[in-house]
């Protein structure tokens, strides 16, 4: 008989991801026991997503090609956006990426991005030109990160053209450094998701920007006719199969205010890897060295494991998580990680293009993926075209949920008769606790089931009251900010951290929240979703526990900071080295 080589000796054999030798520093952590009680049959009470976007404050639409028809592929990737305190009054503002249109726009009305200062009251004031943040064009992505370790978040933003990063002043104000800090790019580019990390871990934030075509002008692109390209027998935008595919980019960071381009020494350009838009970074395999996740489109997914050496390998195909489950590519869009399963290893959700599933890749341990969309019930909805996304916990029970925003890339499918549609709605996952979730989206209803074309997704809470909130940003449409109210009473913990040794946002930072005998694991993470920016606060439900027994934080230094009995419902700030340096407890 053939011999059988299963992915884990494969690695091993290769010496990729150090398996073999992780399998001894890094032994499996067994799985929690589950008892009937912790087995729900049936969905949550007691919460609900409302969409307050217009009461908020937020009364831009986003702009994004054609709303009848499109011609050129640029025209339906939409753009992120981010929640984050750029002020540092811990309370979360918002930041939308918008876009333009081919014919472009008179003078002083083109759309522009926009920051929304939180005014603590469950309102934002649109601060965006006394920021210096007006800027219009193809936009894409954004990433948020503390590149020069002063204390405040800088901003980076992807777009067709040049990327742009900003430096926040710490007063309220930002300043665009992009060519001084030599981010801006040589040449026109299509970037999309983008992420900061400190992939040698020296204390200084790295840059990842993913790819997507190589096209620098519009008289280079194939027009719709020219196949004819065709979806569902209506002409429409072409591609990307058979367009020039860009080439991922690492940024190594200076330690000066400066960056250098070392994409050729990072192995990264000897890599697979092109049509590239989710970004998402996590260790995977618990080495200590953060890896790089990229949902590629019409192309293998890569997994680029961390070396530990400033190179990078992709071992995507070889780790299980660059397929479907019958092996084929697919049309990935964002990605996110969790432990959803609570094991102490990150595993993946991907979302892809309609008429095929979202993917949900297990961790087997030392970076090795199942995928087990099916298994755990996620490969009932086949209809909707997935954009952003992420894990978190719904109800504050102690376990990640998924939350997906939805919408197709074509609007002239608005003239057909199909169970596909151009607007979609979200879809929500409950997590059963037994490796399984539940679609429990029309449980839900609202602003789940309200149809608009999305594309970035965030989370965070903006109104401190210990939920997690969800923003949307879409196409040509209002933006939604989905508030979560719950009544469930379950309690919470958020953990920001503040790098000394290591970088000052903490990205990378791997935080353990025990309680009883159930433990989570998180990072701290950069980028991530669809080309968005989710809060940099670390988010645990609880359930019923009104402590926490024990919060470990490794920071990328390798030093670890331990607490103890932490009260519940309350945002800590943990200083690396110094442990609990303030803490906000907000009203129930």
């Amino acid at each position: 008989m053939p011999r059988i080589v299963t992915r884990r000796q494969l690695l091993q054999m290769a010496g990729l991801g150090g398996a073999a030798s992780l399998a001894v520093a890094f032994p499996p952590r067994p799985r929690l026991p589950l008892t009937a009680s912790l087995r729900p049959t049936v969905p949550p009470l007691g919460v609900s997503f409302i969409d307050v976007g217009r009461q908020a404050g937020i009364h831009h639409r986003t702009v994004y090609g054609g709303e009848k028809r499109n011609i050129y592929l640029l025209e339906t990737t939409g753009c992120g956006v981010a929640f984050f305190d750029y002020d540092n009054d811990g309370w979360l503002d918002l930041f939308f990426v918008n876009g333009t249109r081919l014919e472009g726009f008179p003078k002083g009305l083109e759309p522009t991005n926009h920051l929304y200062k939180n005014n603590r009251d469950g309102t934002f004031t649109d601060v965006t030109a006394r920021a210096g943040l007006k800027r219009s064009g193809w936009g894409q992505g954004v990433c948020i990160g503390d590149y020069d370790n002063d204390g405040f978040e800088d901003l980076f933003l992807t777009y067709w053209g040049r990327n742009v990063l900003y430096h926040n002043n710490g007063d309220g104000t930002f300043t665009d450094v992009s060519e001084k800090a030599g981010v801006a790019g040589s040449r026109v580019r299509w970037s999309t998701g983008c992420a900061f990390l400190d992939y040698d871990r020296d204390g200084h934030l790295d840059l990842f920007v993913a790819n997507y075509c190589d096209f620098a002008d519009f008289k280079n692109w194939p027009l719709p006719d020219s196949g004819p390209c065709l979806f569902k027998g209506v002409v429409v935008a072409c591609g990307p199969p058979g367009l020039p595919g860009g080439k991922n980019i690492v940024y190594h960071n200076n330690g000066d205010g400066t960056f250098t381009d070392v994409s050729e020494k990072a192995g990264i350009l000897r890599e697979n890897g092109t049509y590239g838009l989710g970004v998402l970074t996590a260790d995977f395999d618990n080495d200590g060295w953060p890896d790089i996740y990229v949902a590629n489109d019409s192309q293998p997914s890569a997994l680029y494991h961390n070396n530990g050496d400033g190179t990078f390998t992709d071992i995507g195909i070889m780790a299980g998580c660059a397929y479907s489950q019958d092996g084929k590519p697919q049309a990935g869009m964002g990605a996110a990680a969790g432990d959803y399963d609570c094991d102490g290893w990150l595993d993946i959700f991907k979302t892809n293009f309609s008429e095929d599933t979202s993917s949900l890749y297990h961790n087997t341990g030392h970076a090795v993926f199942d995928d087990v969309t099916f298994a755990a019930g996620l490969g009932l909805n086949t209809r909707y075209l997935g954009w952003g996304c992420g894990f978190f916990d719904l109800d504050n029970d102690g376990w990640p949920d998924i939350f997906c925003s939805n919408g197709h890339i074509y609007p002239e499918i608005r003239t057909l008769s199909l169970d596909i549609r151009y607007d979609e709605p979200k879809v929500v996952y409950y997590n059963l606790r037994d490796g399984r979730f539940q679609d429990i989206s029309k449980v839900l209803g609202g602003a789940i089931l309200e149809p608009v074309s999305s594309r970035g997704c965030a989370f965070g809470d903006f109104d401190n009251d210990g939920d997690v909130d969800v923003v949307v940003n879409t196409v040509n449409d209002f933006p939604q900010l989905l508030r979560l109210d719950s009544a469930t009473g379950h309690h919470w913990i958020k953990v920001r951290t503040q790098g000394t040794k290591s970088n000052r946002s903490g990205i990378g930072a791997r935080i353990k929240c025990v309680t009883g005998n159930h433990q989570q694991i998180d990072e701290v993470r950069s980028g991530g979703s669809y080309a968005s920016q989710s809060d940099l606060r670390v988010h645990f439900g609880l359930g019923d526990a009104v402590k926490v027994d024990r919060i470990e934080i490794e920071w990328p230094s390798g030093h670890v900071d331990v607490l103890a009995d932490v009260p519940a419902d309350q945002v800590i700030y943990v200083e690396e080295g110094r442990g609990l340096v303030r803490s906000i407890s907000f009203k129930r």
